[in-house]
């Protein structure tokens, strides 16, 4: 069992940064592939950006390319989404979520553990 508790998100004016923090309390979080997903209201959960275990791979939804970083610290066990140049449409609640092997890393589906999510919020 997996548990991810994210953390770092709140409110923030467009063009600003934020970092989003998603902490594992699993032994082996080295051997999990991870992902970044997000939920605006009225909208499906989509995806953001993924990370394989090492962190030497990673992949990004084309909307967040060039602006937002995914990376990982397996000695910390914890995942990272720095954002940066925020628009008012990255607004949603943020999720980090485990999978058990880097395939098919952009669907919801490919990932078994979700953490509660995190409210980012981007005025304009």
């Amino acid at each position: 069992q997996v548990q991810l508790v994210e953390s770092g998100g709140g409110l923030v004016q467009a063009g600003g940064s934020l970092r989003l923090s998603c902490a594992a309390s699993v032994r082996t979080f080295g051997s999990y592939p991870m992902g970044w997903f997000r939920q605006a209201p009225g909208k499906e959960r989509e995806f953001v950006a993924a990370i394989n275990r090492s962190g030497g791979s990673t992949s990004y939804a084309d909307s967040v390319k060039g602006r937002f970083t995914i990376s990982r610290d397996n000695a910390k066990n914890t995942v990272y989404l720095q954002m940066n140049s925020l628009k008012p449409e990255d607004t949603a609640v943020y999720y980090c979520a485990a999978a058990p092997s880097y395939s098919s890393w952009w669907l919801r589906t490919a990932y078994d553990y979700w953490g509660q999510g995190t409210q980012v919020t981007v005025s304009s």
